[in-house]
């Protein structure tokens, strides 16, 4: 099953555009809030930062916890959060580690060395390839909103290159934060019902309110990732609870 066949399909039936960021390597901990929130999310998202940084201890415990996913809640679609982008043969073995050994449903990736270098990770049809556009931290400022000779912005650019690449495929999504409501809007009018990852909801500053409230979405086209404000909650399935909430009458009336 195609990635956002299989987001559609969990967000319908947990009534929800909640995805976790699973960014703590303690296998234990990770397993309990997956245990606790399995039924109030449309996705998981491990950031292969937190796991690298142990070394092959903690690439073990990525693997044991996309394996735990895919064992007892195989209908939840898992995002390797990894920004992986480089040449061709490089970008095969990403692309080999992120669909092969950890079978995750899609990645993130860097767009900054060109669409066209990512074409390994394209071979694998069923899965889902999210490229950076623009991104929450308050430095992407610097490179992502300077000005080109064409009047746009280089997020617009990298963005409808994104588009004319996945050329109503359905393989492509993007990133584009919370942080920046109005960005938001902007690239939602280009893009139609590409799927839109977004984080800087919670920790970050964003309100997941300010992102329900923009009229141009279309319902579960969203992806709202949500991460050190649930790990770090008293009561994880609660701070989770509030968010699903949010988002039902929402992707509901959007249907």
């Amino acid at each position: 099953m195609r990635f956002f066949d299989k987001y559609k399909i969990c967000a319908k039936q947990n009534k929800s555009l909640l995805c976790i960021g699973l960014d703590n390597a303690d296998f234990e901990f990770i397993k309990k809030i997956i245990d606790e929130t399995h039924d109030l999310v449309c996705a998981y998202k491990p950031n292969s930062a937190f796991y690298e940084a142990g070394g092959a201890k903690g690439i073990e415990t990525l693997k044991k916890v996309c394996m735990y996913i895919q064992k007892n809640y195989p209908e939840i679609p898992i995002i390797l959060d990894a920004k992986r982008g480089d040449i061709g043969n490089t970008n095969e073995q990403y692309a080999k580690f992120a669909f092969e050994y950890l079978q995750v449903d899609a990645i993130t990736l860097h767009p900054y060395q060109g669409l066209g270098a990512l074409a390994p990770f394209e071979k694998y049809q069923d899965k889902g390839l999210i490229a950076l556009v623009k991104t929450s931290n308050p430095e992407s400022s610097e490179l992502q909103d300077m000005k080109l000779e064409n009047g746009k912005m280089v997020w617009e650019q990298v963005l409808e290159e994104v588009v004319k690449r996945d050329g109503g495929k359905g393989q492509w999504g993007v990133v584009v934060g919370a942080t920046h409501p109005e960005e938001m809007k902007m690239a939602r009018k280009m893009i139609g019902n590409m799927v839109v990852l977004v984080p800087g909801v919670g920790a970050q500053g964003a309100k997941v309110e300010d992102i329900l409230n923009d009229e141009t979405s279309n319902g579960l086209d969203m992806i709202i990732n949500v991460g050190r404000s649930i790990l770090q909650a008293s009561d994880p399935r609660q701070a989770a609870k509030e968010v699903q909430l949010l988002t039902i009458n929402y992707s509901a009336q959007k249907e």
